[in-house]
């Protein structure tokens, strides 16, 4: 897995913990869900930090919870 996917895997397990849809956490977070739908589409998955943290801001957490998991920490180094 890559970034992007384990961006967008963390963000569809918070969705379903808390049992809403990808449109309800664009509308949550004042997102458009364009913006949320392209997430999830991996042609298109970049997603700008400032949009995270409005996702973030949206299901009241924070980065540092957000990204405070297995998957992160277990994602390879970038450079070598």
């Amino acid at each position: 897995m890559d970034i992007k996917d384990v961006v967008t895997e963390r963000f569809l397990k918070l969705c379903k913990e808390r049992n809403i849809s990808i449109n309800e956490l664009a509308n949550i977070s004042g997102v458009t869900a364009s913006t949320a739908y392209s997430m999830m589409d991996s042609s298109r998955r970049d997603v700008s930090i400032r949009t995270i943290k409005k996702f973030c801001d949206g299901l009241e957490i924070t980065l540092g919870e957000f990204f405070s998991t297995e998957e992160f920490d277990s994602l390879e180094q970038e450079l070598k």
